[in-house]
């Protein structure tokens, strides 16, 4: 017998004894020491638990947010050259692919999301407790802004509700028309608004407010003007909100959950990350990819020179706009300002790759957080989803696309002009639309939402190099969850 052999006589005799002993011995009927999901839910503080890890998803949104300005024409896809990061250059571009690794992340990690959201609803009726309203409210509020996410890159995708989707499940379950989606949505949301209180206790918990904010941006969406202007009219005569006199304040950590905030994303700066498990951060990694390429000055730490800014988004400011410089950071100009730093050496930069000289100054890093692990990826600069500035001006497109008063639009619009230091826009009809379509790219610049805009207003083929029509509305179901679940889904046109 050959040393081949034996090594196999020995394994065979192992797995006999094996299979024996653990048929017979009652040693192998422990429980495990790790909990089962199955019983999980046994207190409130497991319903709260769960909670938490559903809302940890929201914080590698990051990515979403940087691609809603990249595939704009508000900025470029910037980096070190143009093989940093492949897929977000492509997005840029408009030769994206479904082998695209951002776009994985995004329909891994809003899954991840909605999973964790089910997971929840699935056993909410194991227990019974003095607030688990409130506890539910949130659940369905983040499953709703998961599955919009979702719906928003890639339209009809698969869905379940109150039960997990499994590892298994790919090879029955089917992608969902968007109108069932949505029409959950709404489902989920009107249920959030009816349990939730108009103020939590812990900052950056879903509130009412912004159940009905993320309703009336979803009914704008589907271009459900009338029900959208109900919504948002609701909220707005509540007074809970209001804009904060100053710009500038609200994109500084002091100015974090104000008055402004109807709902934000809550980073911090106290865990360190890598770039091992981008989703793992606790910092908001988009700040750091937004940063100036090895900065030296005041005020900012260095970045990788990601999402710059055009010229032409630069110039589409008014005279006199106080939000220009605020949202958008002019380096030389910047340099200009502080030609004494560092004893007169002066502030400096490397230039990156489709370098503009702009920079996102809402989401660029500040100087003074913890700089623990890389710097890069745990800044605590919190992500501003839903500004009462937004509602204002969706209440405004509402009411103008949508059969209500132009009279009550020009108000919503010209509030947000009026903090900005601008005249009242007195246009009706279509001219007003424009007005409203050019405020919200202003106002929200760097915040992710211009390229839904320009896909939801049918603008997009007209202002993104590269567009095309009938494809590029939506991004590809990525390919290996469409090899995943045997090749039954089919892919999005075009792609």
């Amino acid at each position: 017998m050959n040393t081949a052999q034996f090594l196999r006589s020995v394994f065979a005799f192992c797995l006999v004894v094996f299979c024996f002993a653990a048929c017979s011995d009652d040693f192998v009927n422990v429980d495990s020491e790790d909990q089962n999901s199955e019983n999980f839910f046994n207190t409130e503080e497991d319903y709260q638990a769960a909670l938490i890890a559903a809302y940890d998803l929201l914080q590698s949104s990051y990515i979403n947010v940087m691609l809603g300005e990249i595939a704009s024409n508000n900025t470029l896809a910037g980096g070190e050259s143009a093989i940093d990061v492949p897929g977000i250059q492509e997005i840029d571009d408009m030769r994206h692919t479904p082998i695209n690794r951002q776009l994985q992340d995004i329909w891994a990690w809003m899954y991840a999301g909605v999973n964790r959201a089910n997971f929840i609803m699935e056993f909410k009726d194991n227990l019974e407790f003095s607030g688990k309203d409130n506890v539910l409210g949130q659940t369905t509020f983040l499953r709703a802004y998961y599955y919009f996410e979702l719906v928003k890159f890639f339209g009809d995708v698969p869905f379940a509700v109150d039960q997990r989707i499994l590892f298994g499940d790919e090879a029955t379950i089917e992608r969902t028309p968007i109108a069932t989606i949505y029409a959950q949505i709404e489902d989920d949301l009107e249920f959030s608004i009816a349990n939730l209180p108009v103020v939590q206790d812990v900052p950056g918990r879903v509130t009412r407010g912004a159940a009905q904010a993320l309703l009336g941006r979803v009914l704008l969406f589907q271009n459900k003007f009338s029900e959208a202007r109900v919504v948002l009219d609701d909220l707005i005569a509540t007074g809970t909100y209001s804009l904060v006199a100053d710009f500038a304040e609200i994109w500084e950590n002091e100015g974090e959950n104000g008055p402004e905030s109807v709902f934000e994303i809550q980073y911090t700066d106290v865990e360190g990350a890598s770039f091992v498990c981008l989703q793992c951060s606790e910092g908001n990694v988009a700040v750091g990819f937004n940063g100036i390429r090895s900065f030296s000055g005041p005020l900012y730490d260095s970045g990788f020179s990601f999402n710059v800014p055009t010229q032409e988004t630069y110039d589409a400011y008014e005279d006199g706009d106080l939000r220009r410089d605020v949202g958008i950071l002019n380096i030389e100009l910047f340099a200009e300002e502080n030609a004494g730093f560092n004893g007169g050496a002066g502030v400096s930069w490397v230039e990156g790759f489709e370098h503009t000289g702009f920079y996102n100054r809402k989401y660029i890093a500040r100087q003074g957080d913890s700089n623990i692990g890389d710097q890069n990826l745990t800044n605590p600069n919190n992500y501003r989803a839903i500004r009462y500035a937004d509602v204002l001006l969706m209440a405004a497109e509402a009411h103008n696309r949508g059969g209500g008063s132009d009279v009550t639009a020009q108000m919503y619009l010209n509030e947000v002009r009026d903090r900005a230091g601008l005249g009242p826009v007195t246009a009706t009809g279509s001219a007003l639309t424009e007005a409203i379509y050019l405020e919200r790219r202003l106002e929200l610049v760097g915040e992710g939402h211009h390229f839904f805009d320009l896909v939801r207003t049918g603008r997009a083929a007209t202002e993104i190099d590269g567009f095309q029509t009938g494809k590029h509305e939506l991004f590809p179901i990525p390919a290996i969850e469409i090899q995943l679940a045997g090749n039954r889904w089919e892919q999005n046109p075009g792609y």
